[in-house]
């Protein structure tokens, strides 16, 4: 029974299906900023690092020493105590006083860090400053129950996430409004989408304020009454409808079987012929016995079974075809998933398939 042929097809916009230029683009000045720190959680039910995580032990005897308990690093048990990395993204809006999700991630062998509360820990930027201070009860996603013969997990129990769990202390030294040019920068790499856009913005600001400096970039000059006023310019500039084009594109995930066809993706005229070949051996043993009163001896002969089917589709003809044509002609030969991706290099290889193939 020939199977059937499940593709998942990629949403590319045609020309009448237009998107937002802020759905498409980031604009400068307008992004986040990653902030790392290094802290503790404490209070978990025996499910901490183990004696074998030195960094444990010795970053639980500074932080007791800081608070006037001398300790000896190696009478420490950090079973209930976890060294973690937190990470959380600072917007470039963000000021002080203003709250920031963080998540934990565990640094040693910890099982889990269901119950636990998270120290104070200073978060930091790439120039070594302190811009966020979080601590705070953890919200895991999971959890880990371990027997002696069994165990059961459900998603990660070694990562949680702390809602408005730091506090910012320090903003980025960057002001929007003081920018005298905009760049625009595309995630669609195609100069016809980079042109449109410049025309778009040139039309709603009445004037030549903006040009491209190669296929996804968009320099904008200020116009005179949006400076030091920005906000309004990008309220309405973000909003400009845009509809995407690029190349055509052939998307293959070798590990799952996956195919991703973009809508634009064509087939000049061209044969298909698809076969499937099925060797099936089954090896098996003989016992031979001697006869009565003879003075022959037990033989053990193999024996082999082979069995061969082959299955003979009949040749596909496919003139032009567009992606819903391809897509019913391949299931009408019986292509499966897999057999998806030989097929696609065959008519790349050959010149038929008008479309650039990314293998991921």
């Amino acid at each position: 029974m020939a199977a059937s042929v499940f593709w998942t097809t990629a949403i590319v916009p045609s020309p009448a299906e237009a998107a937002r230029l802020k759905d498409i683009a980031s604009f400068s000045g307008v992004r986040t900023n990653e902030l790392v720190g290094y802290g503790l959680v404490v209070g978990l039910a025996g499910t901490g690092d183990g004696t074998s995580s030195t960094f444990t032990l010795r970053s639980m005897s500074n932080m007791l020493e800081k608070m006037g308990v001398e300790t000896n690093p190696d009478d420490l048990k950090p079973k209930n105590v976890a060294a973690v990395m937190v990470t959380a993204k600072l917007p470039v809006s963000a000021k002080p006083g203003s709250s920031l999700d963080i998540t934990v991630s565990s640094l040693g062998d910890a099982e889990s860090l269901l119950g636990g509360i998270l120290l104070v820990t200073p978060l930091k930027g790439l120039d070594g400053k302190v811009y966020a201070v979080a601590q705070g009860a953890l919200t895991i996603g999971g959890f880990s129950a371990v027997g002696e013969a069994a165990t059961a997990q459900k998603n990660i129990p070694t990562v949680g996430r702390i809602p408005n769990g730091a506090v910012v202390e320090r903003s980025v030294p960057f002001r929007f409004n003081n920018q005298d040019r905009m760049t625009v920068n595309l995630s669609v790499r195609d100069f016809g989408t980079t042109m449109q856009v410049v025309n778009k913005i040139n039309s709603a600001l009445g004037g030549n304020y903006a040009s491209a400096k190669d296929i996804s970039t968009v320099e904008l000059d200020l116009p005179d009454q949006f400076r030091g006023n920005m906000v309004p310019l990008m309220a309405s500039l973000e909003n400009l409808s845009i509809a995407p084009d690029g190349k055509a594109k052939v998307v293959v995930d070798e590990k799952t079987g996956t195919v991703v066809l973009g809508q634009d993706v064509r087939l000049s005229k061209v044969a298909v012929a698809h076969g499937n070949l099925q060797i099936v051996i089954a090896e098996s043993e003989d016992v031979s016995q001697p006869g009565p009163f003879s003075d022959g001896t037990t033989v053990v002969t193999p024996r082999t079974d082979l069995e061969v089917n082959e299955q003979n589709n009949p040749l596909m003809l496919v003139e032009g075809a567009t992606l819903q044509e391809l897509v019913d002609g391949l299931n009408a030969i019986g292509a499966a998933p897999r057999d998806l991706i030989s097929i696609i290099r065959a008519l790349k290889a050959a010149g038929s398939l008008h479309a650039d193939v990314e293998v991921i």
